[in-house]
This record gives structure tokens, C-alpha cells and sequence, in this order.
């Protein structure tokens, strides 16, 4: 037997983008739930590059002083040619602020942040039902049987949402390039100090950022082999093979470095999604009070590291969007307010989203980046 729930606001994914959503809603004093379908929070890759745009949105969080606590500045970043041994000095982050996170610490901080009871794991959305066109509720129905009936909801549901087919984006895309990430510990003080170094031979890439002084985040970008990567993707024992074998005549510490790796740690992309940007321009953002942000809005790989740091500005923007129009005299159900929230988010973030997911495309599809990746000697990062 179903059971209905009103809820003002629900975010569906608990994801980094899902959470980062309901503190900054908490910080405007907006409640919402967000919906996790696994039973566990998870942070899927071992870390993400932290740009100064995330760093700023961070701070807007409350969380940016306590994150800064459990990672390194990056200071300096060095491009090298294997072959020829050449060294190229690379502005890091624009020349702002830019570090390695733990993808756990992210999560666990912004979940520690939360009231009681924001996230409800185990629950799974079934169905979507929009009404564009009246004042009517959206309603989600759960695996469960429960049928919630809230005036916003967020589709925070990563790559493959199901929520950014109601709102009418089309599916994502993927890149011929696999991606595969780890990390490092050392026992003693590693040999890269506060530096990024990335690493090209022969169209395989190799990037590495310090978290602190006894870790290391490493990622490796080379072509897709479908087939055989699709098979190594579900074996880290394989995929740790499968890295030293893609980087023979790196430096020898380099090798040392993957070998050493966390097993665990290790995760191999073999398909690495993309959202087309004429796709954000013919699209609107929203759907009666149904909208997105993160990954679902715009999915667009790596190769700038811009991912999660578009992601959390999507939260604060659409906090305060949502903050400043909920207050909108006679709309007893908050319908109006609700719609005139989204449009405002929506005009806001439409053309920021649309040239990174370009000069992410641009980037991702260029047959040979290094002249990109170096102009102005300026890093853009491989993965996030």
C-alpha cells in the first residue's frame, strides 16, 4: 500500500553535488531530503582536484577551513616530455588556489554538516511524474511503495540520471580515452613536495598531485580498448598490470610509484561521459519544479578537472536562487516560487556550464592536445 509524504524540497543522489545541495540549502535555512539509492554514502575515485572556483564555493558552505586541514597547496606544476626529458613550468589553478581532496573527506564532511535524517539511503526512485503546465505537486515514487509529493525537486543523480530525462536532456556521450586513478601512501615523506607533475609518452598521459606529504593522487589517460578494458575495469589486480604496462619508459620512480599504489584505491573509466554543449544551449534547465545540477546537468570528463567545482557552485547558485524567491506573497502552495526560483538558476548558470563543457569538449576530442594543455603554460588538469 503506497503512503504519501510532502516534502518541500527533495534531492535525488547523494552524491558530492547531492549533498554539497542540501548544506547550501541548509545555509540559507531551506530544508530539504536527499535520496541515495545505495545504502551507503560512496564516494566513487579516490580524489578530486579542487579548483579555486570550488574553493570559493566551499568557503560559501562553511566547510572550505576544515577541508583545507587534510590536503596540500599545489604550488608549482611541471609538464615533462618522457622521450626527450624536457620541462615545461605550468601555471596550477590559474594561479589560485588549488588542491588534492580526498573524495571521502569531501563526503564526510559536507554529510557531517547536515541536520539528522537529511539523507535517507536505500531509496530508490521509480518513477517521475512532472506537470509542466499546472500548479500541481511532481510526484517521485519510491521502490518502496512511498509516494512523495515535494515542490522542488533536484536531480543530483550523477552521469546517467534518470532525472535529467524527465527534465529532456539528451543521453551523454563518451570520449575514446579510458582514465585510470590510485593512490600512493609513502611510508617516509614522498619526493614531490607541494608540486603537480604531469608526464606524456606516446599518448599516454601520467598526472600526479600530492594530497599531503605521505600521499599521493595519481591518474593515467591513454586510447580506449574497449573490449579488453571493459574486462580490466572489474579487476584492480588487473588494472594495476594493465598501468605498468602502459607506462614503460616512464622515470623509474614513476613505476615505482604505481606498483607501491593502494590496490584498492585503484579505478579505471572506460568510458568517460561527456554532455554535449549544444546540448545545455537547446535545452532548458528545468521542468515544471523538476531540475539538476552536478554531473547530471553537465557531465563533462576530466580533462579540465572543473567537474566537481562546477558541481558545488551549482549548489550555492541554486540555494540562493531558491532562497530568494521562496518568499513570494500569495502562493500558498509555493508553485510560483518554486518555478521562479528555477528560472532564475537556470538563466544563471546556462552559459557558465556551457563553455566549460565546450573547452571541455574541445579539449577531449583533439587529436593531439599537448598544444592546447601547455598554451600560456597554464595546467589544465587531466582528471578530476
Amino acid at each position: 500500500m503506497e503512503k504519501s509524504e510532502e516534502e518541500k524540497i527533495v534531492i535525488v543522489g547523494g552524491g558530492i553535488c547531492g549533498l554539497a545541495t542540501a548544506l547550501a540549502l541548509h545555509r540559507k535555512g531551506l530544508e530539504s531530503i536527499v535520496l541515495e539509492k545505495s545504502e551507503k554514502l560512496r564516494a566513487t575515485g579516490a580524489c578530486i582536484i579542487m579548483q579555486p572556483n570550488g574553493w570559493r564555493a566551499l568557503h560559501q558552505l562553511g566547510i572550505a577551513s576544515k577541508l583545507r586541514q587534510t590536503a596540500l597547496p599545489i604550488q608549482s606544476g611541471h609538464y615533462i616530455t618522457v622521450k626527450d626529458g624536457k620541462h615545461t613550468d605550468l601555471l596550477v589553478g590559474n594561479g589560485g588556489e588549488c588542491r588534492c581532496l580526498r573524495r571521502s573527506d569531501l563526503m564526510k564532511t559536507l554529510a557531517e554538516e547536515l541536520p539528522p535524517n537529511t539523507v535517507r539511503l536505500g531509496c530508490k526512485v521509480v518513477s517521475i511524474k512532472v506537470d509542466a503546465n499546472t500548479s500541481a505537486y511532481s510526484i517521485l515514487h519510491l521502490h518502496d511503495g512511498t509516494m512523495l509529493m515535494p515542490r522542488v525537486i533536484i536531480g543530483c543523480d550523477g552521469v546517467n540520471s534518470v532525472v535529467a530525462s524527465i527534465v529532456g536532456l539528451n543521453s551523454s556521450r563518451h570520449f575514446s580515452t579510458c582514465a585510470i586513478r590510485g593512490v600512493t601512501h609513502y611510508q617516509t615523506l614522498h619526493p614531490f613536495g607541494t608540486a603537480f607533475y604531469l608526464f606524456d609518452k606516446d599518448g599516454v598521459r601520467l598526472g600526479l598531485l600530492p594530497i599531503n606529504h605521505n600521499d599521493v593522487y595519481w591518474f593515467l589517460t591513454r586510447k580506449l580498448t574497449s573490449t579488453a578494458d571493459s574486462m580490466v575495469s572489474k579487476d584492480q589486480k588487473l588494472i594495476k598490470e594493465s598501468t605498468v604496462e602502459a607506462i614503460k619508459g616512464f622515470p623509474n620512480h614513476i613505476t615505482e610509484m604505481i606498483n607501491n599504489s593502494d590496490v584498492d584505491s585503484l579505478h579505471l573509466t572506460d568510458q568517460m561521459r561527456y554532455r554535449a554543449p549544444w546540448d545545455l544551449l537547446r535545452t532548458k534547465f528545468c521542468k515544471g519544479t523538476v531540475t539538476l545540477a552536478g554531473d547530471a546537468l553537465h557531465a563533462m570528463a576530466p580533462f579540465l578537472a572543473q567537474g566537481g567545482s562546477a558541481s558545488l557552485e551549482d549548489a550555492v547558485v541554486l540555494a540562493r536562487c531558491l532562497s530568494q524567491n521562496m518568499g513570494i506573497a500569495l502562493d500558498p502552495t509555493g508553485m510560483k516560487a518554486a518555478r521562479a526560483a528555477l528560472d532564475q538558476y537556470a538563466k544563471e548558470r546556462k552559459m557558465r556550464v556551457f563553455w566549460l563543457s565546450l573547452e571541455t569538449f574541445v579539449v577531449g576530442t583533439m587529436h593531439d592536445t599537448s598544444a592546447l594543455l601547455l598554451e600560456n603554460h597554464t595546467w589544465y588538469p587531466q582528471h578530476v
